[in-house]
């Protein structure tokens, strides 16, 4: 019971940390969180220094990831604004439509599942939540309705890695990860029908949803009735073809007005010429394919940016073994001579491909100053700066949580969990799967760490494999919303400085009522639709 309580006291005194009257910022609060857990290994699980110094070298090559995706999508941003794209698609945007409704559904549902299905990483919110604040709505309410939004596509995002690749490691037949996927799908289609509305009221009255209602329900089933659709058949592309049909589907409703109140635009709507617009486009069309191209593993790229074959090997002395793979994965092995690891896939992260090699072809295109182009990479690092001081805490911290195998602090609390519930598991399942991408930051790592919880759990209690490794899944990308990597990514982008605990207030209500849709959909409409 001690080794529980002091596994899940971090969690809750940096939640607490995040949330009190005088917030800490969350570059301060992981960081010290990161220290508490590092103490409870020495003094209470007796974690020795060299693997405890493993893990903290360990996060710091790992850090690469995400903070290389969120400098690329600030600087992808920053170029945006200065090249006057940002403003051109804020006036096309507006004369598709000036409904405040229409616009958030396009770009923060439609445009950002679409998106979510080819990339992941945090790369939705970042590349659609700068547009709609470049529209003019509020940036700290922007970041909160891109965190919700973003949920429903989670577990197929990155062409399905949360779904293939998180529980790779529980050796499941193919059948099986088809019909997880299928559920999957089920769940969070239902969940789609509330989760969207409950975003929107952050930015919109309860009144200008019910006036939008049949717009908001076309542009959700547009999506969320092809995902389901192909995730009977395929755990790939549900979120990322449901996306882009329904980003057509409600940009035509919206041209036409359909079930859309009319509102005055306030807009400047000055004409745009296609030509504008079609330059405006570029940089973003330009992104699309190239993660598109990239992630599609039927096309040669994504085999040859993961190519792990050594090119290059080196020993840094005490440090560990240092190579390079011919796709450029950067690796650091055995770390301190323990069997700790770390990598950074250089060209597969969504870093310099797409954004920097994006901005890079683009500034020429739009004839950028070579001032304007120092000024872009300049406040792009500078903007950096913060997030990547939280984001070593968190991986220290999560590093550090896994650190034990079986005996880690994560498995405990999942085990915990899974003995008081007992034969009430699929009530509780989803939030375990929340837990995991809460300070993990990814689906895909909750199902990596919590996986075999959970199947453990459904053969123990006799409930459905396939049933309860969906609600991992499903919680893996509710818990999205309350993530701290996905609220420093999106602030960053937005720049918006310490509000972190004060999103972590509204996003995590959504979140509970997403795990409570999720449970009664387990008990109650599941077993009417699958044979489990």
């Amino acid at each position: 019971m001690l080794s529980f309580i002091l596994s899940i006291f971090p969690i809750v005194l940096l939640i607490y940390l995040m949330v009190k009257r005088n917030a800490l910022p969350s570059y301060v609060a992981l960081p010290w969180i990161a220290t508490l857990v590092m103490g409870v290994h020495l003094l209470h699980f007796n974690t020795d220094i060299v693997t405890i110094s493993a893990n903290v070298v360990s996060a710091i090559v790992a850090v690469q990831t995400p903070i290389t995706v969120i400098f690329g999508a600030i600087l992808f941003n920053r170029f945006s604004e200065i090249s006057g794209a940002t403003n051109i698609m804020r006036k096309w945007l507006g004369n598709i439509n000036p409904n405040p409704v229409a616009q958030l559904m396009i770009i923060g549902w439609a445009f950002a599942f679409m998106i979510e299905g080819a990339s992941g990483f945090g790369t939705p919110a970042a590349i659609a939540a700068p547009i709609l604040v470049g529209l003019g709505f509020h940036p700290l309410k922007v970041a909160m309705l891109a965190l919700i939004m973003n949920s429903v596509p989670v577990s197929f995002g990155a062409v399905g890695t949360p779904t293939w690749f998180g529980f790779g490691a529980l050796k499941l037949s193919e059948n099986m990860i088809l019909e997880i996927g299928s559920i999957t799908a089920f769940i969070h289609s239902v969940a789609a029908l509330i989760i969207p509305l409950l975003a929107l009221r952050i930015l919109v009255s309860w009144d200008d949803i019910r006036k939008n209602i049949v717009f908001i329900y076309i542009s959700v089933l547009g999506c969320v009735v092809p995902y389901f659709l192909i995730a009977q058949v395929n755990y790939e592309f549900p979120s990322l073809v449901g996306g882009a049909i329904g980003l057509f589907i409600s940009v035509w409703a919206a041209n036409r007005n359909i079930g859309l109140a009319k509102v005055t635009n306030n807009l400047d709507n000055n004409a745009v010429s296609t030509g504008e617009v079609v330059k405006a486009l570029f940089p973003t069309g330009l992104l699309i394919a190239f993660l598109i191209v990239t992630r599609i593993h039927q096309l040669p790229f994504k085999a040859m940016m993961n190519d792990a074959t050594i090119w290059f090997s080196t020993t840094l002395g005490s440090l560990g073994l240092f190579e390079i793979s011919k796709g450029l994965i950067f690796s650091l092995k055995n770390i301190f001579g323990s069997n700790v690891s770390s990598s950074y896939k250089l060209l597969y992260v969504p870093a310099l491909i797409p954004f920097v090699i994006t901005v890079l072809i683009a500034i020429p295109f739009f004839k950028i100053s070579s001032s304007n182009v120092k000024q872009i990479f300049v406040s792009s690092l500078q903007q950096s700066k913060n997030p990547f001081i939280a984001l070593i805490g968190a991986l220290v911290m999560v590093n550090l949580m896994l650190v034990g195998g079986e005996h880690s602090m994560v498995k405990i609390i999942g085990r915990t969990f899974a003995e008081i519930s007992g034969s009430n598991w699929t009530i509780f399942s989803s939030f375990l799967g929340a837990i995991g991408s809460f300070f993990s930051g990814s689906n895909t790592v909750s199902n990596l760490t919590f996986g075999s919880v959970q199947l453990s759990t459904a053969e123990t209690t006799g409930i459905s494999v396939a049933l309860v490794l969906a609600l991992q899944s499903v919680g893996g990308a509710m818990g999205n919303m309350v993530c701290i990597n996905n609220i420093v990514a999106v602030s960053s982008v937005l720049n918006i400085s310490n509000q972190e605990g004060t999103i972590i207030k509204k996003t995590i209500i959504p979140m509970i009522i997403y795990g409570i849709i999720a449970a009664l959909g387990a008990l109650f409409l599941v077993p009417l639709f699958y044979n489990l």
